[in-house]
Protein backbone atom coordinates (compact mmCIF):
# COMPACT_ATOMS: atom_id res chain seq x y z
CA UNK A 1 0.00 0.00 0.00
CA UNK A 2 1.62 3.34 -1.02
CA UNK A 3 1.79 6.79 0.79
CA UNK A 4 -1.14 7.48 -2.04
CA UNK A 5 -3.03 5.43 -1.78
CA UNK A 6 -3.52 5.28 1.65
CA UNK A 7 -6.60 6.30 2.94
CA UNK A 8 -9.74 5.95 4.94
CA UNK A 9 -12.22 3.18 3.33
CA UNK A 10 -15.72 4.14 3.94
CA UNK A 11 -18.60 2.30 3.06
CA UNK A 12 -22.37 4.01 2.91
CA UNK A 13 -23.06 7.70 1.21
CA UNK A 14 -25.63 8.02 4.15
CA UNK A 15 -25.48 10.93 6.51
CA UNK A 16 -23.38 9.07 8.27
CA UNK A 17 -20.82 7.98 6.49
CA UNK A 18 -20.55 11.53 4.77
CA UNK A 19 -20.30 13.08 8.00
CA UNK A 20 -17.39 11.19 8.73
CA UNK A 21 -15.99 11.69 5.17
CA UNK A 22 -16.23 16.04 5.71
CA UNK A 23 -15.39 15.57 9.65
CA UNK A 24 -11.99 13.48 8.80
CA UNK A 25 -11.35 16.03 5.99
CA UNK A 26 -11.43 19.15 8.70
CA UNK A 27 -8.47 17.01 10.11
CA UNK A 28 -6.32 16.09 6.90
CA UNK A 29 -7.25 12.30 6.87
CA UNK A 30 -8.43 11.51 3.35
CA UNK A 31 -11.20 8.80 2.62
CA UNK A 32 -12.81 7.16 -0.14
CA UNK A 33 -16.47 7.09 0.67
CA UNK A 34 -17.83 3.64 -1.83
CA UNK A 35 -21.77 3.54 -2.56
CA UNK A 36 -23.63 0.85 -4.35
CA UNK A 37 -26.47 2.93 -5.55
CA UNK A 38 -26.32 5.57 -8.08
CA UNK A 39 -26.75 8.20 -6.14
CA UNK A 40 -28.07 10.17 -2.88
CA UNK A 41 -31.48 8.46 -1.92
CA UNK A 42 -34.48 10.42 -1.58
CA UNK A 43 -36.59 7.64 -0.03
CA UNK A 44 -38.32 8.08 3.20
CA UNK A 45 -36.18 7.79 5.93
CA UNK A 46 -35.19 9.98 8.91
CA UNK A 47 -36.54 13.74 9.34
CA UNK A 48 -35.44 15.34 12.68
CA UNK A 49 -32.44 16.40 13.80
CA UNK A 50 -31.58 16.95 17.66
CA UNK A 51 -30.29 20.18 18.99
CA UNK A 52 -26.53 18.07 19.48
CA UNK A 53 -26.27 16.60 16.11
CA UNK A 54 -26.94 20.71 14.56
CA UNK A 55 -24.46 21.61 17.19
CA UNK A 56 -22.14 19.06 15.35
CA UNK A 57 -23.10 20.38 11.73
CA UNK A 58 -22.05 23.48 12.69
CA UNK A 59 -18.78 22.67 13.65
CA UNK A 60 -18.51 21.18 9.89
CA UNK A 61 -20.14 24.70 8.70
CA UNK A 62 -23.11 22.40 6.97
CA UNK A 63 -26.10 23.58 9.94
CA UNK A 64 -27.36 26.73 8.12
CA UNK A 65 -27.30 25.70 4.91
CA UNK A 66 -29.71 22.83 6.41
CA UNK A 67 -32.09 24.69 8.08
CA UNK A 68 -32.42 26.63 5.63
CA UNK A 69 -34.07 23.86 3.87
CA UNK A 70 -35.75 22.79 6.77
CA UNK A 71 -38.34 23.52 9.76
CA UNK A 72 -37.29 25.13 12.55
CA UNK A 73 -39.49 23.18 15.66
CA UNK A 74 -39.49 24.35 18.75
CA UNK A 75 -41.79 22.38 20.30
CA UNK A 76 -43.27 18.60 19.57
CA UNK A 77 -45.89 17.21 21.56
CA UNK A 78 -48.30 13.67 22.75
CA UNK A 79 -51.61 14.63 21.80
CA UNK A 80 -54.65 12.49 22.51
CA UNK A 81 -56.85 12.68 19.39
CA UNK A 82 -60.48 12.45 20.35
CA UNK A 83 -60.16 16.01 22.15
CA UNK A 84 -56.71 17.81 21.57
CA UNK A 85 -55.43 17.31 24.84
CA UNK A 86 -51.55 17.33 24.85
CA UNK A 87 -48.68 17.63 26.68
CA UNK A 88 -46.25 19.97 24.80
CA UNK A 89 -42.27 20.33 25.43
CA UNK A 90 -40.83 23.69 24.81
CA UNK A 91 -36.91 23.21 24.06
CA UNK A 92 -36.28 26.79 24.49
CA UNK A 93 -35.63 25.30 28.11
CA UNK A 94 -32.13 24.48 26.41
CA UNK A 95 -30.98 27.61 25.71
CA UNK A 96 -28.21 27.62 28.12
CA UNK A 97 -27.25 23.60 26.87
CA UNK A 98 -27.19 23.96 23.24
CA UNK A 99 -26.99 26.93 20.63
CA UNK A 100 -29.52 25.21 18.59
CA UNK A 101 -32.81 24.71 20.95
CA UNK A 102 -34.98 23.50 18.50
CA UNK A 103 -35.50 20.09 16.53
CA UNK A 104 -34.88 20.82 12.94
CA UNK A 105 -37.29 18.87 10.45
CA UNK A 106 -35.53 18.06 7.03
CA UNK A 107 -35.29 14.92 4.94
CA UNK A 108 -31.62 12.97 5.72
CA UNK A 109 -30.92 13.32 2.23
CA UNK A 110 -30.94 17.21 2.19
CA UNK A 111 -27.84 16.72 4.67
CA UNK A 112 -26.50 14.22 2.73
CA UNK A 113 -26.26 17.21 -0.70
CA UNK A 114 -25.24 19.47 1.05
CA UNK A 115 -22.26 17.47 2.79
CA UNK A 116 -21.58 16.38 -1.37
CA UNK A 117 -21.25 19.91 -2.19
CA UNK A 118 -18.53 21.25 0.32
CA UNK A 119 -16.28 17.82 -0.16
CA UNK A 120 -16.77 19.05 -3.96
CA UNK A 121 -16.23 22.80 -3.26
CA UNK A 122 -13.14 22.51 -0.41
CA UNK A 123 -12.30 18.77 0.22
CA UNK A 124 -11.78 17.24 -3.42
CA UNK A 125 -8.25 16.33 -2.87
CA UNK A 126 -8.81 14.41 0.33
CA UNK A 127 -12.17 12.96 -0.01
CA UNK A 128 -13.56 10.79 -3.12
CA UNK A 129 -17.02 9.75 -3.30
CA UNK A 130 -18.23 6.59 -5.48
CA UNK A 131 -21.42 6.00 -6.58
CA UNK A 132 -22.92 2.66 -8.27
CA UNK A 133 -19.51 1.36 -5.93
CA UNK A 134 -20.84 -1.90 -4.60
CA UNK A 135 -18.85 -3.55 -1.96
CA UNK A 136 -18.86 -7.77 -1.90
CA UNK A 137 -15.25 -8.78 0.09
CA UNK A 138 -13.48 -7.25 2.57
CA UNK A 139 -10.49 -9.09 4.06
CA UNK A 140 -9.35 -7.93 7.43
CA UNK A 141 -5.27 -8.23 7.10
CA UNK A 142 -3.08 -7.26 10.06
CA UNK A 143 -1.88 -4.16 8.46
CA UNK A 144 -4.71 -3.15 6.45
CA UNK A 145 -8.08 -4.36 4.72
CA UNK A 146 -8.48 -5.15 1.19
CA UNK A 147 -11.96 -4.39 -0.08
CA UNK A 148 -13.16 -5.30 -3.60
CA UNK A 149 -16.51 -5.21 -5.06
CA UNK A 150 -18.08 -3.52 -8.51
CA UNK A 151 -17.96 -0.29 -9.91
CA UNK A 152 -14.61 0.05 -8.45
CA UNK A 153 -10.71 -1.24 -8.52
CA UNK A 154 -10.12 -3.23 -5.68
CA UNK A 155 -7.86 -1.58 -2.85
CA UNK A 156 -6.36 -1.66 0.17
CA UNK A 157 -7.02 0.69 2.91
CA UNK A 158 -5.34 1.04 6.45
CA UNK A 159 -8.96 1.20 8.27
CA UNK A 160 -12.71 0.20 6.97
CA UNK A 161 -15.72 1.70 8.60
CA UNK A 162 -18.83 0.51 7.60
CA UNK A 163 -21.46 3.18 7.75
CA UNK A 164 -23.52 0.59 5.09
CA UNK A 165 -26.91 0.00 7.47
CA UNK A 166 -28.45 -3.32 8.69
CA UNK A 167 -27.09 -5.37 6.09
CA UNK A 168 -23.74 -3.94 6.73
CA UNK A 169 -20.63 -5.77 4.77
CA UNK A 170 -18.55 -4.57 6.89
CA UNK A 171 -20.36 -6.04 10.07
CA UNK A 172 -20.04 -9.42 8.38
CA UNK A 173 -16.36 -9.02 7.81
CA UNK A 174 -15.93 -8.35 11.52
CA UNK A 175 -18.24 -11.58 12.19
CA UNK A 176 -20.27 -10.07 14.29
CA UNK A 177 -24.19 -11.10 15.41
CA UNK A 178 -26.54 -8.58 15.35
CA UNK A 179 -28.68 -9.42 18.24
CA UNK A 180 -32.06 -7.89 19.08
CA UNK A 181 -35.41 -7.60 18.61
CA UNK A 182 -38.19 -7.08 15.87
CA UNK A 183 -40.96 -5.40 16.56
CA UNK A 184 -44.54 -7.28 15.82
CA UNK A 185 -46.27 -4.38 13.62
CA UNK A 186 -45.34 -2.69 10.54
CA UNK A 187 -45.18 0.84 10.03
CA UNK A 188 -46.64 2.89 6.80
CA UNK A 189 -44.69 5.75 6.51
CA UNK A 190 -47.31 8.24 4.22
CA UNK A 191 -46.93 11.46 2.55
CA UNK A 192 -49.24 14.34 1.55
CA UNK A 193 -49.29 17.95 1.51
CA UNK A 194 -52.18 18.48 3.01
CA UNK A 195 -52.03 21.24 5.80
CA UNK A 196 -52.71 19.31 9.14
CA UNK A 197 -51.68 22.41 10.86
CA UNK A 198 -54.78 24.54 9.56
CA UNK A 199 -57.38 22.12 10.86
CA UNK A 200 -55.70 20.88 14.32
CA UNK A 201 -55.77 23.29 17.00
CA UNK A 202 -52.16 24.17 18.53
CA UNK A 203 -49.80 21.22 16.29
CA UNK A 204 -46.30 21.22 16.14
CA UNK A 205 -44.52 20.19 13.24
CA UNK A 206 -43.54 16.74 15.50
CA UNK A 207 -46.59 14.96 16.65
CA UNK A 208 -47.29 11.68 18.66
CA UNK A 209 -51.10 10.67 18.97
CA UNK A 210 -53.25 8.28 20.91
CA UNK A 211 -56.37 7.99 19.32
CA UNK A 212 -59.61 5.16 19.97
CA UNK A 213 -60.22 5.34 15.97
CA UNK A 214 -61.08 1.68 14.45
CA UNK A 215 -59.10 2.19 11.66
CA UNK A 216 -55.98 2.28 13.89
CA UNK A 217 -54.27 0.30 16.35
CA UNK A 218 -54.11 2.96 19.24
CA UNK A 219 -51.71 5.73 17.77
CA UNK A 220 -50.15 7.65 14.78
CA UNK A 221 -47.86 10.29 14.36
CA UNK A 222 -47.90 13.25 12.26
CA UNK A 223 -44.07 15.06 11.22
CA UNK A 224 -44.07 17.85 9.29
CA UNK A 225 -41.40 18.76 6.76
CA UNK A 226 -41.34 21.06 3.97
CA UNK A 227 -44.35 21.47 2.13
CA UNK A 228 -46.00 17.92 3.58
CA UNK A 229 -46.58 16.17 5.93
CA UNK A 230 -45.47 12.76 7.57
CA UNK A 231 -48.64 10.84 8.69
CA UNK A 232 -46.71 6.64 10.26
CA UNK A 233 -49.86 4.61 10.33
CA UNK A 234 -50.61 0.91 11.27
CA UNK A 235 -53.06 -1.83 10.44
CA UNK A 236 -55.85 -1.85 12.63
CA UNK A 237 -56.85 -5.14 14.95
CA UNK A 238 -57.07 -7.77 12.12
CA UNK A 239 -55.99 -5.88 9.10
CA UNK A 240 -53.08 -7.43 7.37
CA UNK A 241 -50.36 -5.60 6.15
CA UNK A 242 -51.40 -6.22 2.54
CA UNK A 243 -55.00 -5.06 3.13
CA UNK A 244 -53.53 -1.72 5.11
CA UNK A 245 -51.08 -0.79 1.97
CA UNK A 246 -54.49 -0.78 -0.42
CA UNK A 247 -55.09 2.46 -1.36
CA UNK A 248 -58.60 2.47 0.10
CA UNK A 249 -57.06 1.84 3.49
CA UNK A 250 -54.63 4.28 3.23
CA UNK A 251 -57.50 6.85 2.35
CA UNK A 252 -59.63 5.58 5.27
CA UNK A 253 -56.78 6.07 7.58
CA UNK A 254 -56.01 9.68 6.57
CA UNK A 255 -59.82 10.45 7.20
CA UNK A 256 -59.95 9.41 10.54
CA UNK A 257 -57.23 11.48 11.43
CA UNK A 258 -58.91 14.39 9.64
CA UNK A 259 -62.08 13.97 7.64
CA UNK A 260 -61.92 16.27 4.38
CA UNK A 261 -64.73 16.08 1.02
CA UNK A 262 -61.95 15.07 -1.09
CA UNK A 263 -59.68 12.23 -1.02
CA UNK A 264 -56.05 13.17 0.08
CA UNK A 265 -53.31 13.05 -2.58
CA UNK A 266 -50.70 10.56 -0.98
CA UNK A 267 -46.98 10.88 -3.71
CA UNK A 268 -45.18 8.39 -1.37
CA UNK A 269 -45.52 5.38 1.18
CA UNK A 270 -43.34 3.23 2.46
CA UNK A 271 -44.09 0.21 4.58
CA UNK A 272 -41.21 -1.20 7.09
CA UNK A 273 -40.49 -2.86 10.08
CA UNK A 274 -38.90 -1.95 13.55
CA UNK A 275 -35.98 -3.39 14.77
CA UNK A 276 -33.98 -2.79 17.88
CA UNK A 277 -30.58 -4.63 17.60
CA UNK A 278 -26.94 -3.63 18.70
CA UNK A 279 -23.47 -5.38 18.24
CA UNK A 280 -21.57 -5.95 21.32
CA UNK A 281 -18.53 -4.15 19.73
CA UNK A 282 -17.78 -1.07 17.09
CA UNK A 283 -14.75 -2.19 16.46
CA UNK A 284 -12.37 -5.39 15.41
CA UNK A 285 -8.95 -4.49 14.17
CA UNK A 286 -9.06 -2.20 11.42
CA UNK A 287 -12.66 -2.90 11.16
CA UNK A 288 -15.19 -0.36 12.45
CA UNK A 289 -19.12 0.44 12.50
CA UNK A 290 -21.02 3.52 12.61
CA UNK A 291 -24.60 4.03 12.39
CA UNK A 292 -27.37 1.32 11.55
CA UNK A 293 -24.62 -1.04 10.99
CA UNK A 294 -24.03 -0.72 14.68
CA UNK A 295 -27.25 -0.30 16.43
CA UNK A 296 -30.93 0.05 15.05
CA UNK A 297 -33.83 1.15 17.29
CA UNK A 298 -37.26 2.45 17.04
CA UNK A 299 -37.93 5.70 14.77
CA UNK A 300 -40.28 6.91 18.25
CA UNK A 301 -38.14 10.20 19.29
CA UNK A 302 -36.22 10.46 16.11
CA UNK A 303 -33.16 9.18 17.76
CA UNK A 304 -31.42 6.76 15.14
CA UNK A 305 -29.88 9.11 12.00
CA UNK A 306 -28.95 11.41 15.09
CA UNK A 307 -26.58 8.66 17.25
CA UNK A 308 -25.32 7.75 13.54
CA UNK A 309 -23.78 11.03 13.00
CA UNK A 310 -22.83 11.54 16.46
CA UNK A 311 -20.92 7.92 16.25
CA UNK A 312 -19.18 9.12 13.17
CA UNK A 313 -18.00 12.43 15.09
CA UNK A 314 -16.97 10.75 17.97
CA UNK A 315 -15.10 7.83 15.58
CA UNK A 316 -13.42 10.89 13.28
CA UNK A 317 -12.07 12.27 16.39
CA UNK A 318 -10.44 9.16 18.11
CA UNK A 319 -9.02 7.74 14.62
CA UNK A 320 -7.64 10.87 13.70
CA UNK A 321 -4.86 11.05 16.62
CA UNK A 322 -4.04 7.23 15.88
CA UNK A 323 -3.67 7.98 12.34
CA UNK A 324 -1.32 10.73 12.77
CA UNK A 325 0.74 8.45 15.24
CA UNK A 326 -0.05 10.29 18.47
CA UNK A 327 -1.90 7.44 20.00
CA UNK A 328 -1.48 3.89 19.73
CA UNK A 329 -4.66 1.83 18.23
CA UNK A 330 -6.13 0.72 20.83
CA UNK A 331 -7.05 4.06 21.36
CA UNK A 332 -10.20 2.94 18.98
CA UNK A 333 -11.69 0.81 21.77
CA UNK A 334 -12.34 3.85 23.79
CA UNK A 335 -14.79 4.42 20.51
CA UNK A 336 -17.34 1.44 21.18
CA UNK A 337 -16.72 2.19 25.22
CA UNK A 338 -18.30 5.69 24.66
CA UNK A 339 -20.70 5.05 22.05
CA UNK A 340 -21.50 1.27 22.28
CA UNK A 341 -23.57 1.57 25.92
CA UNK A 342 -25.36 5.01 25.18
CA UNK A 343 -26.77 3.49 22.10
CA UNK A 344 -27.96 1.01 24.44
CA UNK A 345 -29.25 2.82 27.04
CA UNK A 346 -30.15 6.09 25.78
CA UNK A 347 -31.07 5.82 22.14
CA UNK A 348 -32.76 1.40 22.07
CA UNK A 349 -33.95 1.38 25.42
CA UNK A 350 -35.47 5.30 25.33
CA UNK A 351 -36.88 4.47 21.56
CA UNK A 352 -38.19 1.30 23.15
CA UNK A 353 -40.09 3.15 26.10
CA UNK A 354 -41.51 5.92 23.65
CA UNK A 355 -43.04 3.37 21.75
CA UNK A 356 -44.42 1.04 24.27
CA UNK A 357 -45.79 4.39 26.17
CA UNK A 358 -47.80 5.21 22.55
CA UNK A 359 -48.79 1.68 22.17
CA UNK A 360 -50.73 1.73 25.51
CA UNK A 361 -54.69 1.45 24.52
CA UNK A 362 -55.98 1.23 27.78
CA UNK A 363 -57.87 4.79 28.54
CA UNK A 364 -57.28 5.21 32.09
CA UNK A 365 -53.28 4.21 31.43
CA UNK A 366 -53.64 6.96 28.74
CA UNK A 367 -55.10 9.44 30.74
CA UNK A 368 -52.04 9.17 33.56
CA UNK A 369 -49.24 9.00 31.39
CA UNK A 370 -50.92 12.17 30.04
CA UNK A 371 -51.78 14.21 32.80
CA UNK A 372 -47.53 12.61 33.94
CA UNK A 373 -46.17 14.30 30.85
CA UNK A 374 -48.23 17.89 30.86
CA UNK A 375 -46.68 17.98 34.64
CA UNK A 376 -43.35 17.49 33.51
CA UNK A 377 -43.72 20.19 30.66
CA UNK A 378 -45.21 22.69 33.05
CA UNK A 379 -42.09 22.59 35.64
CA UNK A 380 -39.31 24.23 33.83
CA UNK A 381 -37.08 22.28 36.14
CA UNK A 382 -38.24 18.36 35.16
CA UNK A 383 -38.89 19.40 31.68
CA UNK A 384 -35.19 20.72 30.78
CA UNK A 385 -34.15 17.24 32.51
CA UNK A 386 -36.32 15.48 30.13
CA UNK A 387 -35.64 17.57 27.07
CA UNK A 388 -32.00 16.65 27.67
CA UNK A 389 -32.58 13.27 27.52
CA UNK A 390 -34.86 12.87 24.84
CA UNK A 391 -32.94 15.51 22.82
CA UNK A 392 -29.87 12.94 23.37
CA UNK A 393 -27.68 16.05 25.43
CA UNK A 394 -27.77 13.58 28.44
CA UNK A 395 -26.17 10.80 26.67
CA UNK A 396 -23.52 12.60 25.25
CA UNK A 397 -22.53 14.02 28.36
CA UNK A 398 -22.06 10.99 30.09
CA UNK A 399 -19.96 9.88 27.51
CA UNK A 400 -17.61 12.49 26.82
CA UNK A 401 -16.59 11.34 30.40
CA UNK A 402 -15.83 7.88 29.79
CA UNK A 403 -12.12 7.16 28.99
Amino acid sequence: MSESDRRIAIVGAGPVGLVLALKLATMGLPSLVLEAEDDISEALRASTFHPPSLDMLDSLGVAQPLIAQGLVTPTWQIRRHEDGARAVFDLSVLKDDTAHPYRLQAEQWKLSRIILAKLAAEHAGTVEVRFGAKVDTVVHGTDHVALSGSGFEAFEAPYAVGCDGARSVIRRAMGLEFPGDTYPETTILATTPFPFHEVFEGLSNVNYFWTEHPAFSGTFSLLRVPGKWRASLYPAPGETIEQALEPAAIERKLQAIHPKPTPYEVPDLRPYRIHQRIVETYRIGRLLLAGDSAHLNSPSGGMGMNGGIQDAMELAETLAPVWRGEAEASLLDRYTRRRQPIAAQEIIAQADRNRARMRETDAAKRAALLADLQATAADPVKARAHLLRSSMISGLRAASQIM
